[in-house]
């Protein structure tokens, strides 16, 4: 996804490639540790280094499986198959001896792609406090690869993380969506399930592929050239860095609300009389005379807070603030993130408020574009059970004008870099599959990500050496605001390759265009895709062949007139308008390709499809949209359609670059 600058990117350091020195010691990979969960029924290794030559025994489960170490330190053994159980506890012996304890056997699935991967079930605890409450279950674990981008070689180790058993404590740093669906899983077959969480947020496809997967894409490959010399990522991260550094700097230096000697414009009882009002939720640059300026603008609301909301602790939620807020109540600060994305949920402590007039005071810094606070979100201020609406007027004043945040190289995004940093490390372990929630990032340039889509699927299989290896992903769902004619769309065009790659075996693709969140490029409902992959699994990776596991799939057209009739799969009982009346989300095109609102009815397994304005189609549209609002069309196991068009290519797609 197109990211503003985030505050914190700056502390990113260059990852440095790691090397295993020949030692008399046996080491492991970071992964071969206590509360590991290994995969069932596969060829599993267990590899390590040592000194040239010396002799490795490995013992499990009651047998002995013997390596030498070859010339570069490195020794492997196989395990013969194992059934789901546990915990066990594995032996390795050779100048030195080291335990690996509290292992389990079951399923482990590699969950990958961008933020709404990594996003963590502490962001969803309001939305499922039952979930996070009951989650104490030790046969459901989550390692966490950390950050690390390569771009010399591919790695032999994850730089950090160990295993995590979930409880309400531990969950709370799990993969949200790889937790819905492990819980599910754990579940159905009752073995345990080990997630390897290994997602970036904002990462491109092109950053998750191999060098030799980016053979056909020359222009990732010049990218990555250009960073192979790490003196050079060095120096621009220096120069980029000091020159963020100064802005900040410099903002805090011209910040009239922050002026040395005169009250600070947060402290409660500044006289902030003589401020315009601006209606909150809004941006300024729409709803004030400032306009689309960058800097620091000061909100204040006064707040009249009853008796009975004092002397407890309270909560503060201010949806979420483009960008970066420092926000204060009475002159205390109760909280500052320091990028647009994370929603504002500041915990209040006892004796911040005051009965009578409070005073809430945000800070809030601009980067780039239109700074403000996002509409449709929660603002309010809760303690003791009552809870009261910070919507409407807020005072407001220019602190101080800035242009837009110097720009910064996101090197993790460059090609190929993740894939050497965090898949490598983690190809010699044995996994059942592959979860995968990615694309925001390729929305504005699409061109290209069929090519990339199919070439990641296939790189991955060849890199695990697993030919058949299922892979899993989340279509991306509904987002931004609705249109209400047909139009291009790059979200649309992506969900479409998505939906293409289908055509690869072994793959399963959840719908969710029910489950986005027109305001938020991080939706909360994470059960959805969760509960869609898991259902998915069971059907490419558990052998489930009677399951329905996915929502009607456009499959042929047939025209006769004016009429165009389409042909699915996965209808499972049968095709339905969900809340009943008139199937919607259809257009239509003649030659032209000019596509209007079509009439859309089901008859029998198909949906026939016309408009009175297109006398011979030639196409038709389904969910064709950023924010496909009111489309319907289900199969009576309450899964939705996919998006698609009818058009031999996907609208914008080239083979490759």
């Amino acid at each position: 996804m197109s990211m503003k600058f985030n505050t914190f990117a700056v502390a990113l350091l260059l990852s440095v490639p790691l090397v295993h020195k020949a030692a008399g010691q046996v080491r492991l990979p970071r992964l071969v540790s206590d509360g590991m969960v290994l995969q069932r029924e596969a060829d599993v290794r267990i590899w390590g280094w040592a000194k040239p030559g010396e002799a490795v025994a490995v013992s499990f489960l009651g047998k002995t499986h013997k390596a030498t170490t070859g010339a570069d330190g490195k020794w492997t053994v196989q395990l013969p198959r194992l059934k789901a159980g546990g915990p066990y506890e594995m032996n390795i012996k050779a100048s030195n001896q080291v335990a690996v304890k509290d292992i389990l056997v079951g399923d482990v699935w590699l969950c990958s792609g961008q933020s709404n991967m990594e996003t963590p079930m502490s962001r969803l605890r309001d939305k499922y406090p039952d979930v996070v409450a009951q989650a104490a279950n030790p046969k459901i674990r989550q390692y966490e690869v950390p950050l690390t981008y390569n771009f010399q070689r591919p790695q032999q180790d994850v730089t950090g993380g160990k295993w995590i058993a979930a409880d309400p404590q531990t969950v709370l740093k799990f993969s949200a969506v790889a937790y819905f669906f492990a819980k599910e899983i754990n579940a159905k077959y009752q073995v345990p399930v080990g997630i390897i969480k290994d997602a970036v947020g904002g990462s491109p496809a092109e950053a998750w592929l191999s060098a030799e997967g980016l053979k056909q894409f020359p222009t990732y490959e010049q990218q990555l050239a250009k960073y192979k010399d790490s003196t050079v990522v060095l120096g621009i991260r220096q120069r980029e860095g000091a020159a963020v550094a100064n802005w900040y700097q410099t903002l805090y230096k011209t910040d009239q609300g922050e002026a040395r000697g005169q009250q600070k414009w947060s402290a409660p009882d500044y006289d902030a009389s003589s401020w315009p009002t601006m209606p909150v939720p809004g941006f300024w640059a729409n709803q004030t005379p400032l306009g689309p300026v960058n800097g620091v603008v000061w909100f204040r609301k006064d707040v009249d807070v009853p008796a009975a909301m004092v002397g407890q602790p309270a909560r503060l939620e201010l949806g979420t603030l483009v960008d970066a807020d420092s926000t204060y109540i009475n002159g205390q600060l109760v909280g500052g993130t320091g990028y647009q994305y994370p929603p504002r949920k500041y915990d209040v402590k006892p004796g911040v408020l005051k009965a009578g007039k409070n005073v809430v005071v945000v800070r809030l810094i601009s980067n780039g574009g239109r700074g403000g606070f996002t509409m449709d979100k929660k603002y309010e201020l809760t303690a003791g059970g009552q809870t009261i609406d910070l919507r409407g007027p807020w005072q407001y004043k220019l602190g101080a004008t800035m242009p837009p945040t110097p720009g910064t190289t996101t090197f993790q995004y460059t090609p190929g870099g993740l894939f050497n940093g965090m898949i490598a490390p983690v190809l010699p372990y044995a996994i059942k599959g592959v979860l995968w929630y990615q694309g925001e990032s390729n929305a504005g340039r699409t061109g290209d990500y069929q090519a990339l889509f199919n070439g990641m699927i296939a790189d991955w299989r060849r890199q695990f050496k697993q030919p058949n290896l299922p892979f899993l992903y989340a279509q991306l769902p509904n987002f931004m605001a609705a249109k209400k004619e047909p139009s291009e769309s790059g979200w649309a065009q992506v969900r479409d390759v998505q939906r293409r790659g289908l055509a690869l075996p072994h793959t399963g693709m959840a719908v969710i265009l029910d489950a986005g969140e027109w305001n938020d490029i991080h939706p909360l409902d994470k059960q959805t895709p969760g509960h869609r992959l898991a259902l998915a699994a069971q059907k490419v990776a558990y052998g489930e062949s009677k399951v329905v596991s996915s929502g009607p799939l456009y499959q042929s057209m047939q025209t006769n007139g004016n009429k165009v009739t389409l042909s699915f799969s996965s209808t499972g009982s049968g095709l339905v308008a969900k809340g009943g009346g008139e199937l919607k989300g259809f257009a239509i095109a003649g030659p032209d390709k000019k596509f209007v609102w079509a009439q859309a009815k089901i008859e029998g397994s198909k949906v026939v499809v016309w408009s009175d304005q297109v006398p011979n189609p030639a196409a038709v549209r389904y969910a064709w949209a950023d924010n496909p609002e009111g489309v319907n069309l289900y199969n009576k196991e309450g899964l939705p359609a996919s998006t698609f068009t009818t058009e031999p290519e996907v609208p914008g797609a080239t083979s490759r670059l």
